[in-house]
């Protein structure tokens, strides 16, 4: 049985790295993008082969829209250098950043920022992946549970969010033909450096998002990587075109 490969962009660190640990453990070979951190990312690829998968890191900025084609060049002859192969299995959307601004104050050059990553970025990079990916195969957005509930401050980052969540179900649409199933998986807030760690490291923070929450803690990435890992198998080929928030009952 040939061993299934899965792309995970943003996969040096948070939840990206989890999900890409999870993937491996579930006995699949790894692809992880990575903007700048280039150790933590060869840290994350010598984890997995620790596991006895295959793993490789690419740089990706996925802001840059245009740099696409020569991304999607590079990781066709690593699956053939690397993995012997000329496809991948699955593709999860998960690269992105943060931006905490009240929407009277945001900038249009913020605005901007979140849309061609988390937008933009992700539309396109997918496009882009399409010839690579294989038939039968699978992709993972990643939304935010701000899609559904609202705090101030992520006005921008949720709408981006909300988008994706849109974008899933036509994609799931449309790629149905190819028995590509398309899912997104909605985080709540989870104990990461994601918006300089404010969850992890804000006791007040940490303690009011657990107030809120129907299990009585804030998350931490592996509750993230196991449900993506889960979505990324044939466990779950008959799973497509949902939302699936994994936040504990928050703000239920």
């Amino acid at each position: 049985m040939t061993t299934k490969i899965a792309l995970v962009t943003g996969g040096s660190r948070g939840l990206g790295r989890d999900m890409a640990i999870s993937l491996a453990q579930k006995g699949q070979h790894i692809i992880i993008t990575y903007q700048s951190k280039k150790a933590e990312a060869q840290a994350v690829v010598r984890e997995i082969e620790n596991l006895g998968q295959k793993a490789v890191a690419l740089p990706l900025e996925m802001a840059a829209i245009h740099s696409y084609p020569q991304f999607v060049e590079t990781l066709s002859s690593t699956l053939r250098e690397k993995f012997q192969a000329d496809r991948i299995d699955y593709l999860v959307n998960n690269a992105g950043m943060g931006v905490h601004a009240a929407f009277a104050d945001t900038t249009e050059a913020q605005f901007d920022s979140l849309m061609n990553v988390h937008l933009k970025g992700v539309f396109f990079l997918s496009q882009r992946l399409l010839p690579l990916l294989r038939d039968g195969g699978g992709i993972v957005n990643i939304s935010t549970g701000l899609a559904r509930f609202s705090f101030p401050g992520y006005a921008a980052y949720a709408a981006m969010k909300g988008g994706v969540e849109t974008l899933t179900r036509y994609m799931a649409k449309e790629l149905g033909g190819r028995q590509i199933r398309v899912n997104t998986v909605a985080p709540g807030a989870i104990e990461t450096d994601f918006g300089g760690g404010v969850v992890r490291d804000n006791k007040e923070v940490n303690a009011q998002i657990a107030s809120v929450t129907a299990l009585g803690r804030a998350g931490k990435a592996d509750d993230i990587g196991r449900v993506v890992a889960f979505l990324c198998s044939e466990e779950a080929r008959w799973v497509n075109a949902q939302r699936i928030e994994v936040s504990g009952g928050m703000m239920v």
